[in-house]
């Protein structure tokens, strides 16, 4: 079976992509100096590190030469997916970026679009229900589960704009999924405790996949019968896929339920927690104030 998108992939859309990509770390930065010569407590340099780490993770899956051997190789594949859904998504929320960007964002489309946007009534109920931790956790089982069934796995892999759109979903329910659990704002509305049986059940869809994958003796994706590397057939490239979303999932989701559970059975909280906490409630120059002032309105 042909791998269309292969034709495109080395052409404007990884430029396109990558021009993205450093044009949020300049905003990103912008804002992020402006707030901390406003106050040194105001943001951390390891703010700024994760959220960095996590663009370079999103451009390694996307537009890195990496991106360009997904075609040949579904270990690779996986890679680009563990990286958009279950590597960046933590560390882009670890880094409390809203304040950030808005502050990097110029004083008038900032406040002559995006605030009288999100003060509108629609808008905020969008956000409370993009906020729920159910549809966080379907949409992430539905995006992983879905684009892995033969037929959409083979679409995604013959269309370039139906590959990006997966790619895409990967990337958007990653970051609703991990949003209640980094919970980089006002500390967060869902009990520690929901957030470990929240974690918990992630790693099912996840474990019968890779389980299927790694453990099924045919290939599951005939396109990937007519390019292999030698020594290394599709039905070993299958099961290495399959294990390594198996370790991989499991080792960030023990991490993060450990660290939930550290949280739970402190108080005060793990520092990082904190300082989270207590960067939300500093006073930054007056452009921030005045940009805060109209998202609370």
């Amino acid at each position: 079976m042909p791998h269309l998108h292969h034709a495109v992939s080395g052409s404007f859309e990884p430029a396109i992509l990558s021009t993205i990509l450093v044009l949020t770390a300049i905003i990103y930065l912008r804002g992020w100096l402006a707030l901390r010569s406003a106050n040194r407590n105001g943001s951390s340099a390891w703010r700024a590190f994760n959220f960095l780490f996590g663009l370079v993770l999103i451009w390694i899956a996307l537009a890195s030469p990496l991106a360009a051997l997904d075609h040949e190789l579904l270990t690779v594949h996986m890679v680009q997916h563990l990286l958009l859904m279950t590597l960046a998504p933590p560390l882009i929320w670890l880094a409390s970026p809203a304040r950030a960007l808005l502050q990097g964002l110029p004083l008038r489309f900032a406040n002559g679009l995006l605030i009288p946007l999100w003060q509108l009534r629609a808008t905020k109920k969008l956000a409370e229900i993009l906020r729920g931790t159910k549809l966080a956790w379907l949409a992430a089982c539905a995006t992983l589960v879905g684009w892995h069934i033969p037929k959409l796995f083979a679409l995604g892999m013959q269309s370039p704009a139906w590959h990006l759109f997966e790619q895409f979903t990967f990337l958007a329910t990653g970051l609703l999924f991990w949003r209640p659990v980094i919970r980089p704002s006002e500390g967060g509305r869902h009990p520690e405790f929901s957030i470990i049986l929240y974690l918990f059940f992630a790693t099912l869809p996840c474990d019968i996949l890779s389980g299927f994958l790694a453990f099924s003796d045919r290939v599951v994706y005939p396109m990937y019968f007519s390019s292999h590397l030698p020594d290394f057939s599709p039905l070993v490239d299958q099961q290495c896929a399959g294990a390594l979303m198996w370790t991989c999932v499991t080792i960030v989701y023990l991490v993060a339920g450990a660290i939930v559970t550290m949280r739970l059975l402190s108080p005060k909280g793990l520092p990082e927690v904190t300082s989270a906490q207590t960067d939300s409630r500093t006073n930054g120059s007056r452009r921030n104030y005045e940009v805060s002032r109209g998202l609370e309105t």
